[in-house]
């Protein structure tokens, strides 16, 4: 081998073992076994139906799905994005979206920060996987310190080693997580006593909230692994008002009953985005978002898991322009901010159509 190949070799071998070494970390940890808990049978984590998690027919079908798509894929332009700014709500309900389901809920003077993605990929590299169609509207250190960090599952679209790590840094918020995502967040540093993990049905008090674990239709996993961990939809329940975060999820006739045990809700973050007939039964379409929505006893309805990733193969604006047609054929109240636009609750905007130009 020529002398100056070996130093490029070299250098190229390190890059290659740093890259390597970042993404071992970012998977995470090794969560264990819960014989305890009823959605723990037989190695791994159960939907309280039979899902199909995988694509329908054939890989190859899906892929074509993606590759072939519906309408624009991506923004047209600039997404409009504003500061979140002012002194934190000392009480109400207000809710800011920063894009995918990253999402801040002020709840009778409490801030819980819901599946917080502030990294350019959803992945566990920061050189590949899906990129970021426009950046989070401001740093995650400008925001007020939530009291509770919330994740939904272990997915990387929604549970990012490095904003992690950067609240378990900057912040003394409590993590509350489904069983097993705790030894991910162990694995980044984060304390053991900052992290409550919680079952279906199981609940917890912080910050002068009750918050309860509910059951969805998902899977989990990191790397190659699968349903090591569980996933779960969130009540949120202070003194005046109660919110309910669907996480990722397909539509079950679970929501009925989380209605009637915990509702009616003034709020409802519900995932309307990333769906496709080749996974029907794990992500709602913006039609089953809305029906969700009303099973569950919703006020306003603010959609989450859109816009910010390429997931799927239908368009941009899709998931919008559908649910504001089923909204509005339903009765139902619904607000789509732009990132970074905090809405009162109690006085919501006028539907704005912002993203219509972008489509």
């Amino acid at each position: 081998m020529p002398r100056i190949a070996r130093p490029m070799v070299s250098a190229l071998a390190a890059g290659l073992t740093a890259v390597a070494a970042d993404v071992l970390v970012a998977v995470g940890g090794r969560p264990g076994r819960y014989p305890g808990s009823p959605q723990f049978r037989d190695g791994a984590f159960r939907n309280p139906e039979p899902v199909q998690w995988v694509p329908q027919g054939s890989v190859r079908e899906a892929v074509g799905d993606m590759i072939r798509g519906r309408g624009r894929r991506r923004p047209a332009g600039a997404v409009p994005r504003n500061r979140l700014s002012g002194p934190a709500p000392e009480d109400g309900l207000h809710v800011t979206w920063f894009g995918h389901a990253s999402t801040l809920v002020e709840l009778d003077g409490a801030r819980v920060l819901v599946d917080p993605m502030w990294s350019d990929r959803a992945s566990p590299s920061r050189w590949f996987g899906p990129r970021r169609l426009f950046a989070p509207p401001q740093p995650l250190a400008e925001l007020p310190e939530p009291d509770v960090v919330l994740i939904s599952h272990d997915h990387y679209d929604h549970l990012d080693m490095r904003t992690v790590g950067e609240l378990a840094r900057r912040t003394t918020a409590l993590f509350v997580v489904p069983l097993g995502v705790g030894a991910h967040l162990r694995r980044w540093g984060v304390p053991a006593h900052r992290i409550t993990e919680l079952d279906w049905h199981d609940e917890t008090r912080s910050a002068g909230l009750r918050i309860i674990a509910t059951p969805g239709l998902h899977f989990s996993g990191r790397a190659f692994s699968r349903n090591n961990t569980l996933w779960a939809s969130w009540v949120l329940a202070g003194k005046r008002h109660r919110v309910f975060y669907s996480g990722d999820t397909g539509y079950f006739d679970g929501f009925g009953r989380i209605g009637a045990d915990h509702g009616p809700f003034d709020l409802t973050l519900v995932q309307l985005g990333a769906y496709a007939p080749s996974w029907p039964d794990i992500h709602m379409t913006p039609e089953q978002a809305v029906a969700a929505h009303v099973d569950v006893g919703g006020g306003l309805l603010v959609p989450v898991h859109w816009g910010t990733f390429e997931l799927a193969p239908h368009g941009w604006a899709e998931p919008v322009d559908c649910a504001r047609k089923e909204a509005a054929a339903r009765g139902v109240a619904l607000v789509v901010p732009k990132p970074g636009e905090r809405v009162d609750v109690a006085s919501p905007p006028e539907l704005d159509p912002w993203w219509e130009h972008l489509a």
